[in-house]
């Protein structure tokens, strides 16, 4: 099973930006899609992006449509999300996941 660590997540003014980083253990990291999820305080999760796995095919939520970009470079391992212009309602704990597979996710903190 692939295992996950997430990196990138911090403290950013609004219209600010950020690049999370998934960085996946194991030979299957390639075999089938991937998703950012994100959870923001009190709430529950909120599916923000997915892609397919050979990273031609990408989906995002309506609220991220524009500022979001996810990619994957799979001889590196590794999904990220690019943020831009983020918003305060961005603030949440953002997660890779692959199946059944999760990191242990990232803060991402929006306030000026």
């Amino acid at each position: 099973q692939v295992q996950f660590v997430e990196s990138g997540g911090g403290l950013v003014q609004p219209g600010g930006s950020l690049r999370l980083s998934c960085a996946g253990s194991g030979s299957t990291f390639s075999s089938d899609a991937m998703s950012w999820v994100r959870q923001a305080p009190e709430k529950g999760l909120e599916w923000v992006s997915s892609i397919n796995k050979g990273g031609s095919l990408t989906t995002y939520m309506d609220s991220v449509k524009g500022r979001f970009t996810i990619s994957r470079d799979n001889a590196k391992n590794t999904m990220y999300l690019q943020m831009n212009n983020l918003k305060p309602e961005d603030t949440a704990v953002y997660y890779c996941n692959m199946g059944g597979s999760w990191g242990q996710g990232t803060q991402v903190t929006v306030s000026s």
